[in-house]
């Protein structure tokens, strides 16, 4: 068998960091009746000896993942669209952003991020490769490329006058096969004082807090500042600021810019670097990669326990939250749908359908009001605060809540 080599260095990448087996596409939710056309695909993650690049080494094509019916909305968040917001009023303030800047996001999803640019008269173009979200952006007046990004593309967009005074990219720096292809878009389309903004889960908490869940096949990478610096600089970029964000169990934000430009370095930067020394990221045998799969299989082993005792004791289990995480873990967990009843979730996209892998059925959160589960177990964990609000209800009837990363706990 050919050995797996790094998509940023090409570096023959080392012993499996965990081995998730056989797994679906994690956002391939199904229409009832075609389970059978169902395919699984080994899931493993390894660490890059070379540049510290952790990386799932399979090779699914990028247009195999994000497809013209791809099922997520960034809209059916409330706390995202809120955090967007933020971001929006916080760059406005920080970078004097006006009429004759230009915001450009890539992966921007439904407009969920540029539309609150777009209401205060700051020019905005959205890129986006899956058709039914670019059209829902699209219908809200946000400009939109439907297109994948990369250096061509970013020379076709340059062409055609585009110069960014401000990239955004929130969450999707994982999602590239060719990262390095896809950093050099940057360079190519941003003004020479522009900034890039990179948002991604931080490798770190990812290993600390036992984060399995969060990889799928849709995400390529899994990222910690040291292996993102070294790939900004091929494209002579660097970081000169970076911020810790409570978003998806604990995400950096990297603020980038032309290696000649004249942002000056920021104490943040060096702070997270000081962290991922600290806990051993910085060397591709410490004791964080090889404790990580052990601590993997102990989460799998606490939930299994739970459903066990669900089932002795005659309690109904079902899930909120149809997120591509919780495909993962349920698939991983081996859980069935005679164990867990059903998965609510706001999204019209996917109400009707099928979880991959478990094809457990996805209703309206007013179905689950009405089946009234004994449990409900919150697979996005990250929102667990906006879901257990949205669904107070549920303690009402007597229900609690689980959530199952880096263990299970049934909550207070």
């Amino acid at each position: 068998m050919t050995p797996a080599h790094c998509r940023s260095c090409r570096a023959v990448l080392g012993a499996p960091l965990v081995d998730l087996g056989l797994q679906p596409i994690a956002n391939a939710y199904l229409v009832p009746g075609t389970e059978t056309l169902e395919q699984r695909l080994p899931l493993v993650v390894r660490t890059c000896p070379a540049c510290l690049l952790v990386q799932a080494d399979h090779a699914i094509p990028a247009d195999a993942l994000f497809t013209a019916d791809y099922a997520y909305f960034s809209s059916y968040s409330a706390s995202w669209v809120e955090h967007a917001r933020r971001y929006c009023e916080a760059m406005i303030a920080r970078f004097g952003l006006d009429a004759a800047s230009t915001v450009v996001e890539v992966a921007s999803n439904d407009g969920y991020l540029l539309e609150h640019f777009h209401k205060r008269a700051i020019p905005v173009l959205g890129i986006e490769p899956t058709a039914g979200t670019a059209a829902a952006a699209i219908a809200k007046g946000i400009t939109t490329e439907v297109a994948f990004f990369d250096r061509d593309t970013a020379e076709r967009l340059k062409a055609r006058g585009v110069q960014a005074s401000l990239m955004a990219a929130n969450n999707v720096l994982a999602h590239v096969p060719e990262i390095g292809d896809f950093i050099a878009g940057f360079a190519i389309l941003l003004k020479p004082e522009g900034v890039i903004t990179f948002e991604f889960p931080h490798l770190l908490n990812l290993i600390e807090k036992v984060q399995f869940d969060t990889i799928y096949h849709e995400h390529y990478s899994y990222l910690s500042l040291t292996a993102v610096e070294t790939i900004l600089a091929r494209a002579h970029l660097r970081v000169f600021d970076v911020e810790p964000l409570a978003t998806h169990g604990g995400s950096l934000r990297l603020f980038v810019c032309h290696d000649a430009a004249a942002h000056r370095a920021m104490p943040g930067v060096a702070a997270i670097r000081a962290a991922e020394h600290a806990a051993g990221l910085d060397v591709a045998t410490g004791t964080a990669y090889r404790d990580f799969a052990p601590r993997v299989d102990a989460a799998r082993a606490s939930f299994q326990a739970f459903l066990k005792r669900a089932k002795a004791e005659g309690k109904s289990v079902a899930g909120y939250g149809a997120a591509a995480k919780g495909n993962t873990f349920l698939n991983y967990c081996g859980v069935t749908a005679q164990e867990m009843l059903c998965v609510a979730d706001a999204s019209h996209a996917k109400q009707g359908k099928l979880l991959p892998g478990t094809h457990i059925p996805v209703v309206s959160p007013d179905e689950l009001r009405r089946r009234k589960p004994d449990y409900v177990v919150i697979l996005p964990w990250n929102l667990a605060a906006e879901i257990t609000r949205d669904m107070a209800d549920v303690r009402g009837w007597g229900g609690q809540f689980v959530t199952a990363i880096p263990d299970t706990r049934v909550l207070p």
